[in-house]
């Protein structure tokens, strides 16, 4: 018996909701060819939440070829406007489901509540942040003399493929789709075959919002029989990825071997979060807290390497370790829940493993370091003292919520620490000093600064790594450049 195309599924608020399960092409629900299905569990309750559509080659064809009509239709050369309408559309119908989409990533990611609704402000922010950007994707006049004209423009690149993560699903597809609407390309986006539910649930909103059919294209699968026919895929001119560092690699090589597509890569991150003498302690700790235990550690900019400078450190692993034990943990629905689960057993046992290697390299467990509970999969928050740089819980990205923390002298020795990593994606600096702020910041190889704030967006400021942190940034002006191309024009002017 074939899977319904829609499934009743009562969330935990007490209200039910119509959860799509298909592949959605061309604006319409369709099962995949193969007809085969997956589950995905609530990771709080290691219970199977429904099954969905599975994609694989022959299903990615068919949505790159409703992709290229569209693109090909009126929707690359169409009215600015239009595009415009369609992003403050499908915005406001976020906020209209706000609340339902906020439960449905709970309830398939494992995240807490309290993160997923500012997943969800986040994601409608970004989308009308992309609406007040597509009439102003300018050209430029170039002045040559009176023999000829010139002019540029910039132009949408093609039909693009989008793989988002597991992590910030709801808010990663955002991050994707809102450059495409705004530029006039068309897409194919794979879920994480983990979190498919909310980007489903997203594409219903999208052809509510009066996307015309085939500029959106959103399927469920797995990398190496999903996410790879779409990296390789002749007919997609530009592939986007948010992942790990090693997965960025093999996208990037397909990318070349087919057809030199474009790529942007958003990769993974071993961050450092800098804490100077003259910080304000207060604000400091809640800045740790968010840094690397938000969204239970499974962050990419993670601040996961903690450095203390000497004169404050003792006060700082005092307060930062009450802090950590203080923070709830569990049922990701209860309202004061800060952490919920870690999105899977994969996950779950990778971070107990490296919580382990800690403990065997001879570090010092400050508190956690244990699973919670006996059901879901959770971790408590943990911190490690006296680890060496050498050590992998210092080197290795581990995605949740485990720090280690190291006491420093100067602010040269803190840069050369900072900097001493194959990632470049973010960092912390906490003073009150506006010079050290500044100085510091200018002096660490990475994407993104924080200064007295972490895991702090906002939709005008681009965000992206350096190193083998990845390739282009999201947000801001500079997301376009990834989905558009420039045209010259020289005109040769009659004498």
């Amino acid at each position: 018996m074939s899977l319904p195309l829609f499934v009743p599924i009562k969330l935990p608020n007490g209200t039910t909701y119509e959860q799509p399960t298909g592949l959605f092409i061309n604006n319409e629900f369709v099962q995949s060819k193969s007809k085969k299905t997956f589950g995905t569990v609530s990771p709080s309750t290691e219970e199977e939440i429904t099954q969905v559509y599975e994609a694989f080659s022959e299903d990615i064809d068919d949505a790159v070829e409703a992709a290229t009509a569209a693109f090909h239709s009126s929707w690359s050369t169409s009215d600015p406007q239009v595009r415009m309408k369609v992003l403050y559309k499908l915005a406001d119908l976020i906020d209209e489901h706000a609340d339902t989409l906020a439960h449905i990533e709970a309830l398939d990611n494992g995240k807490s509540l309290m993160c997923s609704k500012g997943d969800v402000a986040l994601t409608a922010a970004y989308f009308r942040s992309c609406a007040g950007w597509t009439d102003k994707i300018k050209g430029s006049v170039i002045e040559t003399g009176d023999t000829h004209f010139n002019y540029t423009r910039r132009e949408p690149i093609g039909v693009c493929g989008q793989i988002i993560p597991w992590n910030f699903p709801l808010l990663m597809a955002s991050w994707k789709l809102g450059p495409v609407l705004c530029t006039g390309c068309t897409t194919v986006l794979k879920t994480a075959e983990s979190t498919p539910l909310s980007a489903l649930y997203l594409a219903s909103l999208i052809k509510e919002a009066g996307a015309p059919p085939g500029v959106v294209n959103v399927v469920s699968g797995f990398g190496p029989t999903a996410g790879a026919p779409i990296s390789s895929h002749p007919k997609i001119k530009k592939v986007a990825f948010t992942g790990s560092t090693a997965t960025g690699r093999h996208i990037m090589k397909a990318a070349a071997e087919s057809n030199l597509k474009k790529v942007t890569l958003e990769l993974g991150g071993k961050s450092p979060n800098i804490v100077f003498d003259d910080a304000d302690v207060k604000s400091t700790i809640q800045h740790l807290v968010t840094g690397i235990f938000y969204n239970t550690g499974e962050v990419c900019c993670a601040g996961s390497r903690i450095y203390v400078q000497e004169g404050i450190y003792d006060k700082i692993v005092s307060e930062f370790k009450n802090a950590a034990e203080s923070l709830k943990i569990g049922d990701p629905f209860k309202e004061d829940t800060f952490m919920g689960a870690q999105t899977s057993q994969l996950q779950l046992d990778k971070i107990l493993k490296y919580i382990d290697i800690g403990k065997k390299e001879g570090a010092t467990v400050i508190t956690g370091g244990e699973r919670f509970g006996n059901k879901g999969y959770f971790i408590k928050p943990t911190i490690f003292g006296d680890v060496k740089e050498d050590h992998q819980i210092v080197r290795d990205e581990i995605f949740g919520p485990v720090v280690t923390i190291t006491k420093f002298k100067t602010v040269e020795e803190v840069i050369a620490l900072a900097n001493d990593s194959e990632y470049g994606l973010a960092a912390g600096v906490h003073t009150t000093n506006l010079s050290t702020a500044i100085s510091v910041s200018n002096k660490i190889n990475s994407g993104t600064i924080w200064v007295n704030t972490y895991n702090d967006f906002h939709p005008m400021v681009p965000f992206g790594g350096y190193s083998q942190s990845g390739i282009g940034r999201e947000m801001g002006e500079e997301a376009l450049d990834n989905y558009t191309q420039v045209k010259a024009v020289r005109i040769g002017l009659s004498q």
